[in-house]
This record gives structure tokens, C-alpha cells and sequence, in this order.
């Protein structure tokens, strides 16, 4: 008699895993019996909407992926790219949303630690962190304990593994009031020829486990957490959020680090969403073998787990692998010097199954193609939302216009989305391992490159994070171009080359039409933009069921870029450096107040079409920034982005606290006729603030690239200040005459001020 005693698996049981009467008559139809409990368990997980993308699958294979310089595309843990010296660069952006909104800090810390071990486990030593978050308004005290929750995970995991967190994003807007978004981005340095895979290869090879023990902690948290919509029973999932341990982690990173060295590894893979599960039926997949395993010698730490809860348990900082035979003692050795838990729990097999054994017991046989690479797609359905229209129209006529710029300005820098995030990344560790460049606050991070002996080269790498989400809802495709393009241009505004990107793409419930075709609108936008901007996509990750009540999110398509420098040390600031330069705008001089920041705030309105994006003149603008930076033709470069000219003026001259704040007198470029309002506030995309000593060289070379290039005033001073368009008869004679100290500290304490209340 069987010494295990599980449910009885029927439909019933099925839906209360998440899988419809389609997928269990399928699963029927595959194993041509009823599965056991544990079996149930494995197929609720690896169909999930996490772990399967079975909604986006279809779309994401529409992305362009190769470049001569791509190592490893979509489909492994995380991607990489060839940065020349022998070095390659490996990253990816992954989604902890749900369990950050559950359990802020635990959430945010596990996203950290999950994001690291995607890039360790492809043999680089992760080198820089960033994070795009988003709440809801930041006078709800709710979102005030989750921001504050995030960040002291996000801290409380980074800084103690050793990482930096060198830059990311931080939005508020109503949307995400009953959901919130946690991306986490790594990158590392591998040598190009030393990236390790997750495959199970070689038949008779032994598969280990290491790291922490398993527990109980993080059970379904892909299938029930993390692939369906909140409700008003949100609280009462937090015991399926994980718990991290950084210090264990960095014992993980330098255990595997110190392995691969060697000749042992044949496939390696951290135990993320799923767990041992995901890793073991993924690894084979890749390779197309099989495994046997025996459950009761994975190490445990929690007494009577049963082989359902040590499949699906999701417990942070541990790594399946497999070796060459043989060589199980060397591996073995390495991790119990390193002071973790690592067993030999299976061997690879050739017929193509997962056979799992608890106490001699057979408790899973299952084929590992339809449970994994095979698992069903679903195209579901796509609808225009019946609101588009009104989301695009917009009577500017009818927008009154602003009566007081100096206001308008002072109003839109203490905004909590245009504030200084400096409350939020003053408590990461922005320069652990010695290499950050650029940190916080600039367009881009710049780290420089080092090799895993410690030795340095010239080279440096430039990354981004980026996304304008009511961009995104008032036009899905054109959003997501426009990310593209900012992730994008906010890199070369280091004097970096673009070379490829990750994406995050967060959205609603897909079983909604409308949702969907967001969805397939923001895919078809990245697409076209990463094609134009030479950016393939590596790696990346999509989160749907960002939903609580029936209240979506706003469509939110992150989108990370990474450049590459050939010299770190002819890079530009963002900030102005010095007096006496004179300050050029980059790209069209007209903008839009349509989906505006400005409206948003100002006049409590969120519609309009932005112009669209020139993906040419994008193209163009990337090449005069790289050239003219490393020529220092180009002294300092800042993307013009939310908030328009005047903000983007105003966050120049603040720069950095160990500068004294610095002014610049400017003349509005724009036609005569143009509205204070829209010349200050306007937004569109492919423009950037430049400072240059050699003004008559950066006209001739910005006409040579067939950029427009217009001077428009002379940093000095302590006042911003802005004159009307030449030849306006606008009155008064200056539309801003405003001490930069005093936008400074307004800018400075947005959103502290907030949470001192």
C-alpha cells in the first residue's frame, strides 16, 4: 500500500489550480489517465500564464532577435551580447508585481534576488542593477508603505549581495492604486566564450541540487499569484510571496562562479517561478532528454513536505545543474566550502520523460515536451477598446493655456513623478565593486567594463530603463515606439551606441479582448521600432493579469537599452558642467501638450495624440551624439523628455549636490506664434538638450547628420531663464526669471515631503 496519501485529482481539483475543462481534457488525452496530485500540480504550474506565455508566445516570435553581435537570444535564462576583448554582456528585466503588492519588501527583495540569479546562472558576474516601479498616488498612505516597502527590499537585497543599483524609474498614477509594478534589471560581464546554458545534456550525467533548503515558502505563486487578477481576497495570498536571503545568495554567486571555472558544468538553471519543477522540465526540454529524480534527497526545512509542495515550493537561492559524471564529488566540495546545502537528487535520461520517485515511489511520469516547449497557446481574442477614440481626441483650442509659467514649472518639479528620486536611490549601494560611471539621476547608467580578475578595460556600458504609460493608452503602438526610442536615445546621450534591449511588458487580464489587443499593438510597436534603431530584443518577460476588481493597469511595456562606450572616460554628463557654454536643441523645436504631463497635472486631463516618433531622425540623433561625444564637440546631453523644455532646462542646471546649482539663459526656440504653454510644457520625442564651447563645429555637424540643430541660449548665472521665441511680441519680456536654488529645493523635496506627512 502506497505510504503517500494525496487528493484525488478530478476537474474540480483542476479549477482550483487554474486550468479550464480544455487543459484538463487535454492533460487526459496526453497521459491517457487520470494524473496523481503532484502531476496536477507540475501541469497547473508549467501552463500557467507565467511560466508558459501561452497568451503572448504567438507574438513574441514576431520580434527581432539576431544581430552579428547577439550570443544568446530569447529562450535561455537571460541574453547576451558580444562587447568585444573577449567579453560579453548578459541581461534581462524580469516581473515581481503581484508578490511586491502582497508583501512589499519581501516581493521587491525576491525580484532583486531572482533577476541576479538569471545572470549568474549564465556564468557573468552581475555588475549593475536597475528597477522600474510604479504606484498608485502618493498621497494614499497604502502607497506610501508599499514605495517605502520596495525600496527597503529592493536595498535591503542589493546593497548586502554586493550589486549596484545604478539607476532605473519611479512613477505614480492612479492605475496602479490596486496594483503595483516591480521590474528588476541586471546586467553582468562573462567571457564571451564561458556562457552556460540551462540544458540537461548528456545521458547518465548526475543533477544537483544547491543552495538553500526547500520550503513551503512561495507555493503557486507563478500559477495562482502571479497568473490571475487581484481581488478582494489580495491579502490572504501573502503566504505564497518568498522569503530572500542576500547573503546566501552571494555565497551562491561565488560558489557557481568558482564551478564554472572548472570543466563540471554541463547545464545550469536558478530555481525561479515553479521551482524545482520549471528548472528540471526546462533544462530537459532544451536539450531534449529526460531526467530521474528522487525527491527525498533534495534537502528540506520543513518537516513532511510532501512531493506537491517540494515540486512547486518556490524557496529563494537555489540552483538545479547537471555535471559530467563523475565529476558530482568536485561540485559537491565546492558548494559545502561555500557553507550551502547541494545533493545529487537525479540523473539525465534519453526517453524524453520526468520520472520522479519519493521514498522509492513513483509519484510523477510525465513526457516533458507537452508539459514544457509544447504546452498549449492561446489566441485569444482582440477587440479595439470602445474608449480609443476619446483617448486620442483633444481640443487644444479648448486647453486653456497657463497664466503663471513660473507656477506651472515649480508645480510640475515637486510632482512626485517629476520630483527627484533621490529618497529612493540615496538607500541603494550605487557603487559597490568600484566600476558605476554615471549612477542615478542621469539619462543612462554608465559602468565600466572589468574582466572576472578585477582587471579593467576602456570600455563602459550605458543602460536605460524607460516607458511613458499614458503614451502607451492613448496609443499602444506608438507608446511603445516611443519607448523604444527614449530607453534608446537616453543611452547615447552617455555617448554610448544602442546595441540591443529587454523588455517588461506589463499588462492587464488577457482573457479581455481589449487587453489583448494593447498587447498586440505594443508587441507590433516594438517590433518595428527595435528593427529601425538596430536594437534586437535578447531577453525580456511578460506580466498580464496587472489587474484588481477589473482595473487594469496602464498598458505598461518596459523597455531596457544597452549601449556600449568605447572609452568611459569621453562620456557626457546630463547636467550642465560649467559656464559659458552655449546650450543647442537636438530635433524638432515644435511639441504637443496632447498626453502631456503638464495636462495631467495642470488641467486633470489625459488624452490627445503626442506627435509621433521619427525612428529616422532617432536613428540619426544616436550617431551625431556618439561622434560628438567622443570628440567632446559635445559637453553634456539630456533627453527632453516629460515635462518638456522648461523641466528639462530646470534639471540641468540642478545636477548633482556637490555642484553648485548652476543657471542658463535661454531663448524658446519654436515659431513666434507658438504658446508659452506648449513652447515650455510640450512634449514629443526625439529632442535633446546639448552644451558645446565649439558652436559653429556642432551646427556643421548636426546639418552633416541631418539633425536639426538650434542654439538656443548660454549657460551662467543662478536664474533659469526663458525669453519668448524671437521676434514674439509676448509679453512679459521673460516667460520664466526663476533662482535655480529655489526650483532646486522644490524639485529636491517632492517626494520626501510627502512622506514626512
Amino acid at each position: 500500500m502506497s505510504k503517500l496519501q494525496e487528493p484525488t485529482v478530478d476537474l474540480a481539483l483542476a479549477f482550483e489550480h487554474d486550468l479550464d475543462e480544455a487543459e484538463y481534457t487535454l492533460i487526459l488525452e496526453i497521459l491517457g489517465r487520470t494524473p496523481t496530485y503532484s502531476e496536477l500540480g507540475i501541469f497547473s504550474v508549467m501552463w500557467s500564464e507565467h511560466c508558459s506565455y501561452k497568451s503572448s508566445r504567438s507574438y513574441l516570435k514576431e520580434l527581432p532577435t539576431e544581430a552579428p553581435y547577439v550570443l544568446q537570444g530569447p529562450g535561455e535564462n537571460a541574453g547576451a551580447i558580444d562587447i568585444g576583448d573577449g567579453l560579453a554582456a548578459v541581461f534581462k528585466i524580469e516581473s515581481h508585481n503581484h508578490p511586491s503588492f502582497i508583501e512589499p519588501k519581501q516581493g521587491a527583495a525576491t525580484g532583486v534576488g531572482g533577476i541576479l540569479r538569471d545572470i549568474f546562472t549564465m556564468g557573468a558576474r552581475p555588475v549593475a542593477s536597475m528597477d522600474s516601479i510604479r504606484f498608485g498616488p502618493l498621497d494614499d498612505p497604502k502607497h506610501q508603505h508599499l514605495l517605502r516597502g520596495v525600496v527597503d527590499g529592493i536595498g535591503g537585497y542589493g546593497n548586502p549581495v554586493g550589486v549596484a543599483t545604478v539607476g532605473g524609474e519611479t512613477q505614480f498614477h492612479e492605475r496602479y492604486r490596486g496594483n503595483i509594478l516591480v521590474n528588476a534589471f541586471n546586467l553582468g560581464i562573462v567571457d564571451a566564450d564561458r556562457i552556460f546554458l540551462g540544458k540537461a545534456s548528456g545521458v547518465g550525467n548526475p543533477v544537483i541540487y544547491a543552495g538553500s533548503k526547500t520550503g513551503r515558502d512561495g507555493i503557486h505563486g507563478a500559477s495562482l499569484l502571479a497568473s490571475a487578477e487581484f481581488g478582494e481576497d489580495g491579502e490572504a495570498k501573502r503566504p505564497t510571496v518568498q522569503v530572500g536571503d542576500p547573503f546566501t545568495e552571494k555565497c551562491l554567486i561565488e560558489a557557481c562562479l568558482e564551478l564554472m571555472q572548472t570543466d563540471v558544468i554541463v547545464g545550469i538553471q536558478d530555481m525561479g517561478a515553479a521551482g524545482l519543477t520549471c528548472s528540471s522540465f526546462e533544462m530537459a526540454s532544451r536539450a531534449g532528454t529526460g531526467i530521474e529524480m528522487d525527491l527525498d534527497r533534495v534537502p528540506q526545512r520543513a518537516e513532511g513536505m510532501t512531493p506537491y509542495e517540494m515540486l512547486l515550493s518556490e524557496s529563494q537561492e537555489r540552483m538545479l545543474l547537471v555535471t559530467r559524471d563523475g565529476e558530482e564529488k568536485r561540485a559537491l566540495e565546492i558548494f559545502s566550502r561555500w557553507g550551502l546545502d547541494a545533493a545529487v537528487v537525479g540523473r539525465v535520461t534519453d526517453d524524453g520523460h520526468m520520472r520522479i520517485r519519493w521514498y522509492g515511489e513513483t509519484v510523477v511520469e510525465l513526457p516533458i515536451d507537452p508539459v514544457a516547449a509544447s504546452s498549449p497557446i492561446v489566441n485569444r481574442p482582440k477587440a479595439v477598446p470602445s474608449d480609443l477614440a476619446l483617448r486620442q481626441q483633444l481640443d487644444l483650442d479648448a486647453i486653456a493655456p497657463e497664466d503663471d509659467l513660473e507656477a506651472a514649472l515649480e508645480a510640475l518639479l515637486d510632482s512626485p513623478n517629476l520630483a527627484s528620486k533621490e529618497w529612493i536611490y540615496r538607500q541603494y549601494d550605487q557603487l559597490v565593486q568600484g566600476n558605476t560611471v554615471i549612477g542615478p539621476g542621469g539619462d543612462a547608467a554608465l559602468v565600466r567594463v572589468c574582466r572576472e580578475d578585477g582587471s579593467a578595460t576602456k570600455k563602459a556600458l550605458a543602460m536605460a530603463l524607460d516607458c511613458n504609460p499614458r503614451w502607451c493608452w492613448i496609443d499602444p503602438f506608438e507608446g511603445t515606439r516611443a519607448a523604444v526610442a527614449e530607453a534608446a536615445r537616453n543611452v547615447a546621450c552617455t555617448g554610448a551606441r544602442p546595441l540591443a534591449l529587454t523588455n517588461c511588458l506589463n499588462f492587464g487580464n488577457p482573457e479581455k479582448p481589449e487587453i489583448m489587443w494593447e498587447f498586440s499593438e505594443a508587441t507590433r510597436g516594438l517590433a518595428e521600432a527595435a528593427i529601425a534603431l538596430g536594437t534586437p530584443v535578447i531577453s525580456g518577460n511578460v506580466s498580464f493579469y496587472n489587474e484588481t476588481s477589473g482595473t487594469s493597469i496602464l498598458p505598461t511595456p518596459t523597455i531596457g537599452v544597452v549601449g556600449l562606450l568605447d572609452d568611459w572616460q569621453k562620456h557626457a554628463p546630463s547636467h550642465f558642467p560649467k559656464e559659458g557654454l552655449d546650450v543647442f536643441l537636438l530635433g524638432p523645436e515644435e511639441a504637443s501638450i496632447a498626453g502631456s504631463e503638464w495636462l495631467a497635472l495642470r488641467r486633470g486631463i489625459e488624452a490627445g495624440m503626442p506627435p509621433k516618433v521619427d525612428l529616422v531622425h532617432e536613428k540619426r540623433l544616436h550617431g551625431l551624439l556618439a561622434s560628438g561625444i567622443a570628440s567632446a564637440l559635445i559637453v553634456s546631453a539630456h533627453d527632453c523628455a516629460e515635462g518638456g523644455l522648461a523641466v528639462a532646462l530646470a534639471e540641468c542646471c540642478f545636477g548633482q549636490r556637490a555642484r553648485p546649482a548652476l543657471g542658463v539663459w535661454v531663448t524658446a526656440p519654436g515659431p513666434a506664434g507658438e504658446s508659452a504653454t506648449a513652447a515650455l510644457f510640450g512634449e514629443r520625442a526625439g529632442r535633446v538638450l546639448v552644451t558645446s564651447a565649439r558652436a559653429d563645429e556642432l551646427l556643421a555637424a548636426a546639418k552633416a547628420a541631418d539633425v536639426p540643430c538650434r542654439a538656443i541660449g548660454r549657460t551662467g548665472g543662478e536664474h533659469l531663464q526663458i525669453a519668448p521665441p524671437a521676434g514674439s511680441s509676448a509679453s512679459p519680456r521673460l516667460w520664466v526669471d526663476a533662482r535655480v536654488a529655489v526650483l532646486e529645493t522644490i524639485w529636491r523635496r517632492g517626494i520626501p515631503r510627502r512622506l514626512e506627512t
